[in-house]
């Protein structure tokens, strides 16, 4: 008996292919997806540290062009980081932490530590760079013309945004800029004792050179790389003289000798060149001068009695403001957080509205308001009286605060009011059940709840306030001025704004960086030792 044959298959029939497990095939699946997440992900990440690494290196080029060292190794040491960081496998974790340094860095740390060694130095008009350059400056700025010396044939030129002067030196054309000294031009074309072409360079026509007459009487084109030589000047855009310093530095006794009375000016450890009767000359450098800012800060009449008096009210308007603006926040907190009163939402908004407005704008918008003569207040409201809400000191204080009060309070409302509604209730009824009142379940419930959620916020609202530049200076510029002070300062100035007003940034003083930096230190170690103070006060109320 014969065993049943198998089926035998078609030759032209379908051969179905090779079956794969599910799980093999779902996890080669996985992996290649996977492999094209890692390769989009590298490659975003390449092209990201690629962009940082560029900055990175244009930084370090600008900081060796500008002789900044510091800055310089600073940033090669923050590239390295980064590309340690973001290409290693081993430091996770920075990857997460290391922005937020660079950041703290670059605009804390770095700001801090300059402030304060710029505290320490005389920084500031006639003092703004080091010795050699202010030889340099010196030997310019005493320029006198040559007695005899013959007139340059002269034409104005420009390189890129430079103005130069292109002169004929017998039959040599010479052509330079402020920057860089007079040097022989090949190639130029001369018509008689005119120059017409200058490579490199661009020859202005006379139009030109009236619309930049000023800069172009200003200029000094120097004749060669050493300042002794003098420089070429011109008054009438067509002949150039020779002008060289009445000054002479001598290197070995580090001495400047004025030659038209042979006067000796001295080099000096407080950055200045000074004769021995007492007179220097107008351009120093920058050294290191200790304590000497702070000893004038607290010391020089100039600058001691506004700052008491300034010291004083910058506590005073901070506290105040704080004050005032977290009370009437409070109050319409707790009013709007009561269910009874219908339009909450509506309400709610509505308050937040002067939140919403820019700072400066609304303070320039008071301002208006406030004007003695034309202000909408005096003139409409209080049928055209002339109060001098922003002239009287008391009337300027009051309005200070009246302004930072209607910018500042929707802030603490919005707080109060999320503090408010993240109090448990079940407090509120264990309190009722034991029998407590509204105005001591307020006290001794609501109230410690609220400081130790507030307490922080409150802190950096004083900080905030004691700093509160931009409201000062566009409501009152510090103003009114002090009657018996030398220096522009006034009654509603606070500490900043007198540091911005000591540092002459706004031209109504000589520039002082070193002593505006000194100050800048105090009300930082003031600020710092108030808060430490209101933090642990914060802690007290959490122990309750």
């Amino acid at each position: 008996m014969s065993s049943p044959q198998a089926p035998v298959a078609h030759a032209d029939a379908p051969t179905a292919p090779p079956s794969e497990p599910t799980g093999r095939r779902g996890r080669r699946l996985s992996g290649d997806s996977h492999a094209r997440n890692v390769t989009r992900g590298f490659v975003l990440k390449l092209a990201l540290m690629a962009l940082v690494n560029a900055l990175g290196v244009y930084v370090v080029l600008a900081a060796w062009a500008e002789d900044s060292y510091g800055i310089l190794w600073a940033m090669v040491a923050l590239l390295f980081a980064a590309n340690y960081v973001y290409f290693s496998r081993r430091a996770i974790a920075m990857k997460y932490i290391l922005p937020g340094l660079a950041f703290l860095l670059v605009f804390q740390i770095f700001v801090v530590g300059y402030t304060a060694w710029v505290a320490f130095t005389n920084y500031g008009d006639g003092h703004n760079s080091t010795k050699q350059d202010a030889i340099e400056a010196l030997l310019v700025q005493n320029e006198r013309r040559v007695e005899g010396s013959d007139a340059y044939p002269l034409t104005v030129v420009q390189q890129g945004d430079a103005l130069g002067f292109a002169v004929l030196d017998g039959d040599v054309v010479r052509a330079g800029t402020a920057e860089e000294p007079l040097a022989p031009v090949d190639d130029a074309v001369v018509e008689g004792s005119q120059i017409l072409e200058v490579p490199g360079f661009e020859v202005l026509g006379r139009d030109a050179v009236l619309a930049q007459q000023a800069e172009v009487t200003a200029l000094r084109v120097p004749v060669s790389d050493d300042p002794e030589d003098g420089s070429i000047r011109t008054q009438d855009a067509r002949n150039g003289f020779a002008y060289t310093s009445v000054l002479e530095y001598d290197e070995a006794a580090d001495t400047m000798v004025d030659t038209t009375d042979g006067t000796v000016y001295r080099s000096t450890s407080d950055g200045t060149f000074r004769s021995d009767d007492g007179r220097t000359l107008n351009v120093g450098w920058r050294v290191v001068v200790g304590a000497e800012n702070f000893v004038t800060a607290f010391s020089d009449a100039r600058y001691a009695l506004p700052f008491v008096k300034i010291l004083a009210w910058t506590i005073a308007f901070a506290a105040l403001s704080v004050v005032t603006t977290f009370l009437l926040g409070l109050f319409l907190a707790m009013v709007f957080n009561d269910p009874r009163v219908r339009g909450r939402k509506i309400y709610r908004s509505l308050l937040i509205l002067p939140y919403a407005i820019p700072g400066f704008l609304s303070a320039l918008l008071w301002s208006g308001l406030l004007n003695r003569r034309f202000g909408f207040i005096n003139d409409v409201l209080l049928g055209g009286a002339e109060i001098g809400w922003l002239t009287d000191p008391w009337l300027a204080k009051l309005s200070l605060l009246g302004v930072n009060l209607w910018l500042g309070f929707p802030y603490m409302f919005l707080i109060a009011t999320g503090a408010l509604q993240a109090i448990p209730g079940d407090l509120l009824e264990a309190a009722k059940i034991d029998g407590a009142g509204r105005f001591r379940t307020w006290r001794s419930v609501v109230l410690p709840l609220l400081l130790v959620a507030t307490g922080p916020l409150l802190i950096a609202s004083f900080a905030f306030n004691f700093n509160n530049f931009t409201l000062v200076y566009m409501l009152t510029q510090g103003g009114p001025r002090f009657a018996d002070a030398s220096v522009p300062l006034g009654h509603t100035d606070i500490l900043i704004s007198m540091v911005y007003s000591v540092s002459g940034v706004d031209g109504s003083a000589p520039k002082n960086y070193g002593l505006a930096s000194a100050l800048s230190i105090v009300i930082f170690l003031i600020v710092g030792t108030i808060s430490a103070i209101a933090f642990r006060q914060t802690r007290k109320l959490e122990e309750i």
